[in-house]
């Protein structure tokens, strides 16, 4: 964020008198400068000069010694014998607690309805004995200074401002503008590109491409009124200052490119900075220091230049630029001894050595060692231009967002270090009395920037404006850009060689400068143009599909939740096998959080924490689900990266395609506490193993895919051996050969040990679904004919069959619904028998089957034929007997 201060924005651009921030904010933003908020004025309400008719001293009870005044206010005054105390003067009745005036001074007066600093507001009050209606103010009350000695004398008060022989404004006369109390100040919102906007420079010249006023360039070192010395050369006399190797380049960019150090000496050090500069600082949402940090502040919000100023005489040359060694540590402003990173970029000075001391972490925060004191005198101001990226990471490492940070992550004008330098220099001498040195330092291995060809309708492809060459051409040329014809392309489109200024160092490409020439043109010159949607055909069937789980599940109580796919430990707690496929997680390369750099392999790897967090915070009872995608990077082979320079060819497309993982939608269910509390009605009713297998049934149901149920073959983790069940897709018969189908989720019980694990309720359960062959099974059986409701009466038969202990009982039902035929309307097992009558090893399942034909009433011998065909397809298929 940065503050604009309107008045001194005036100073670079020609601003309309009378301008609100509202209205400077209103002009900002066509050029993509947003508001952010506007700053109130410190002192709202009428806030006037008064005149002092009568003073008169009275000593209170307490000791105290009270004025009653009588002060012309002008307009506001009381008419003669009216007011709350009457009196034959014109005038307001104030009492006071001052005393260092007399009557005939001209002081400042709140009245009634006024404002102050700390959101004190003013009302007339009884006080001492009489109605005080105002007040007379100190600076400390105004917010101008902490000086509450006494009130403000205007005819005292504007000597010691540098104001004397100003004419005093008349009784009742405005005093906020007097003061310099009533600006508005603007906050905007600057985007991480348009660094050159923290400054009032940067602010100025999008105001002037905004509105067309004249922009006056305050970094025009040419300009004699603000450079009367010009630009003090660089020489060999100058501060010494070298640039070790740089031992850890970053993106192989060295860490600094340009240093200038400039010297004054005999600075009084009682020194102070003048109240206009202190006024900026404190509108710009700084605090006033000293003169030397004031003026250094002032110039980097002023041109956008960080500087740094040393004590001189506690330097020792040569000044060192290079990295940090290791273990190195630095003492910083904030007395705080930080230990830094071998990517870190210091100035350092040579007390024993050339640059053996750590004096500031360059282009982010001072040390404590050559820090600017009371009894500083000389003075070693540093401008410098340092790696954006370089800055960017010591701030981030080491938690110190600056000011000078700020700038320097987001580049700064190459070009702008002696000037900036030179600005402060002035300004020292100028308020400080100290004189310059007349050698400068300037070591700069800067490389100017090269023209990049464009196309001349490079915008007009991006935005549908035809701009036209010439247009282009005056809207780069306005922001800063060198622009040359360079030809035309094959095709024979006109191309522009364009060089950006040093301050735009995020113009790096055709589409920078496109975005230029559609913000200067103007963005709502570009038509909103909505395109005409194409006839589709709705959803596809998976969309429709998916929407369909996510309703089926949600009427049936349980809500639906979304996690982070990202895991760390989860495959240990849920205890997987060390040789569990899932355990074969893909690796991020930059995860968001070091403890949980893996990809999941199952929803329930993220799901199961949810609930955990759930049930931390009190909530025993619930039920929720997730549908997403998991990653399965098995056969996964890695591609490299093709550049940016050409459109990827076939190959590389597939090459990448076969880089990335298998990534199956599935879909995760977590079932803990009761499902029905206990009330006047009944007991409580706990989610259980069964109500997790029923998801999955009412799933593929809806589907219209039909699933078998059975028990896992081995016990498979985070599940409870003996209360899980794998669901699978039907068996397929190839000749002989049953085959079975596609294995589609896991339900049931957590194990024990795992649901202690992650802090969930005993008997907890959970589901894990794949979706994809689901899906696809249900693509296969195509849309769901819905048949005609039968009006004939139903049959029913039960039949008992004792079978192997190894032969599941939706293989059984299976094979009724096979012999049943289109008459099967309902198959349904009721009962499950084992005992010593049956022998070893075998089973009884009886079954219930509601038969119904759709256009007669089955007869006896309709029914007691399904029966046969039913007990003979199961013996010839199962080895099924009929139980007797």
């Amino acid at each position: 964020m940065s503050y604009v201060p309107i008045e001194w924005l005036r100073e670079h651009v020609d601003i309309p008198v009378g301008t609100s921030a509202a209205q400077l904010a209103a002009d900002l933003v066509k050029v993509g400068l947003e508001e952010e908020r506007i700053v109130p004025p410190a002192v709202t309400g009428p806030l006037v000069v008064g005149r002092v008719l009568t003073r008169e001293a009275k000593e209170q009870k307490n000791g105290k010694v009270i004025n009653y005044c009588r002060v012309d206010v002008g307009q506001y005054n009381d008419a003669p014998g009216t007011g709350k105390e009457p009196s034959e003067l014109p005038s307001r009745g104030i009492v006071c607690g001052a005393h260092n005036f007399e009557a005939g001074d001209h002081v400042v007066v709140s009245l009634p309805g006024a404002v102050l600093p700390g959101d004190f507001t003013i009302a007339a009050r009884k006080t001492y004995g009489h109605i005080s209606d105002g007040m007379i103010c100190s600076e400390r009350e105004l917010g101008l200074g902490n000086d509450h000695s006494g009130i403000i004398v205007l005819e005292r008060w504007l000597a010691a401002h540098g104001r004397d022989g100003e004419e005093i404004p008349a009784p009742g006369s405005d005093a906020i503008g007097l003061l310099g109390l009533g600006e508005e100040v603007l906050e905007i919102n600057i985007t991480p590109d348009r660094g050159y906007c923290f400054s009032m420079r940067g602010v100025a010249r999008e105001y002037s491409h905004a509105t067309g006023a004249v922009f006056t360039d305050p970094a025009d070192a040419t300009n004699p009124e603000r450079f009367p010395q010009g630009i003090v050369p660089a020489g060999a006399d100058g501060f010494p200052v070298r640039f070790a190797e740089d031992t850890a380049p970053i993106h192989g960019r060295p860490g600094v490119d340009r240093y200038v150090a400039r010297v004054v000496r005999g600075i009084d050090p009682s020194a102070t900075s003048p109240k206009w500069m202190q006024d900026r600082l404190i509108a710009a949402g700084m605090r006033p220091i000293s003169l030397a940090v004031d003026v250094t502040n002032y110039v980097m919000l002023d041109l956008g230049q960080p500087l740094h100023a040393f004590d001189l005489n506690k330097l020792a040359a040569p000044i060192v630029v290079r990295r940090a060694r290791e273990g190195e540590t630095l003492t910083f402003l904030d007395e705080v001894t930080r230990t830094l990173d071998g990517e870190d970029l210091l100035i350092t000075d040579s007390p024993s050595g050339e640059g053996s001391r750590p004096l500031v972490l360059a282009g982010v925060f001072g040390g404590a060692e050559t820090e600017i004191d009371t009894e500083t005198t000389d003075v070693l101001i540093e401008a410098a231009h340092f790696d954006a990226v370089s800055i960017a990471r010591s701030a981030r490492r080491h938690k110190l967002p600056t000011e000078s940070s700020r700038r320097n992550e987001r580049g700064v004008d190459t070009e702008l270090a002696p000037v900036a330098a030179q600005r402060a220099v002035d300004l020292l001498v100028q308020y400080g009395g100290g004189t310059a040195d007349a050698v400068a330092t300037d070591v700069n291995r800067t490389v100017a920037p090269q023209p990049i060809t464009i196309r001349a309708d490079a915008a007009q492809r991006l935005t549908g404006v035809a701009y036209g060459a010439a247009r282009v051409t005056e809207l780069l040329r306005a922001i800063g850009c060198t622009v040359e014809p360079a030809g035309t392309d094959a095709d024979g489109v006109e191309l522009l060689a364009v060089t950006p200024p040093t301050w735009r160092p995020d113009l790096v490409g055709a589409a920078h400068f496109a975005e230029e020439v559609a913000r200067l043109d103007g963005y709502d010159n570009i038509a909103s143009i909505v395109p005409v949607a194409p006839a589709g055909t709705g959803l596809t069937f998976r969309q429709r599909a998916r929407r369909d789980v996510v309703r089926i599940l949600a009427d049936a109580g349980l809500t639906q939740v979304l996690s982070y796919p990202f895991i760390g430990d989860a495959h240990d707690r849920l205890e997987l096998p060390a040789d569990d496929p899932r355990r074969a997680a893909m690796r991020l390369a930059n995860p968001l959080a070091d403890d949980a750099p893996l990809l999941r392999t199952s929803v329930l790897d993220s799901l199961l924490e949810v609930a955990r967090r759930n049930v931390s915070r009190g909530l025993e009872d619930l039920a929720v689900f997730e549908v997403g995608s998991v990653t399965h990077p098995a056969g996964t082979v890695p591609a490299p990266i093709p550049g940016v320079d050409h459109r990827p060819s076939e190959a590389e497309i597939a090459a990448l395609n076969a880089g990335i993982p298998a990534q199956p939608t599935h879909v995760g269910v977590v079932l803990a506490g009761d499902r029905e509390r206990a009330g006047v009605l009944g007991a409580a009713r706990p989610w259980d193993w069964a109500d997790a297998i029923q998801l999955v049934r009412t799933i593929a149901a809806a589907l219209g895919v039909a699933v078998e149920v059975a028990a896992p073959q081995a016990p498979y983790a985070p599940w409870h051996p003996g209360r899980t069940a794998e669901v699978r897709l039907p068996a397929v018969r190839q000749g002989r050969e049953l085959v079975p189908g596609a294995l589609i989720a896991h339900a049931g019980e957590l194990h024990p040990r795992v649901a202690r694990n992650l802090g969930l309720p005993p008997r907890a359960c959970a589901v894990e679904l794949d979706l994809e062959p689901l899906l696809a099974a249900a693509a296969e059986v195509g849309v769901l004919q819905v048949r005609p409701v039968s009006t004939f009466p139903a049959a029913k038969e039960d039949v008992a069959l004792v079978v192997d202990e190894s032969v599941t009982a939706a293989a059984v039902e299976q094979v009724v619904r096979e012999a049943a035929g289109d008459l099967a309307e309902e198959v349904r097992l009721f009962d499950v028998f084992r005992g010593p009558q049956l022998g070893e090893g075998r089973k009884s399942l009886a079954l219930s089957l509601r038969l119904r034909a759709a256009d007669r009433t089955l007869t006896a011998e309709e029914t007691a034929a399904v029966r046969k065909r039913v007990v003979k397809r199961a013996a010839k298929r199962l080895g099924a007997e009929l139980r007797a």
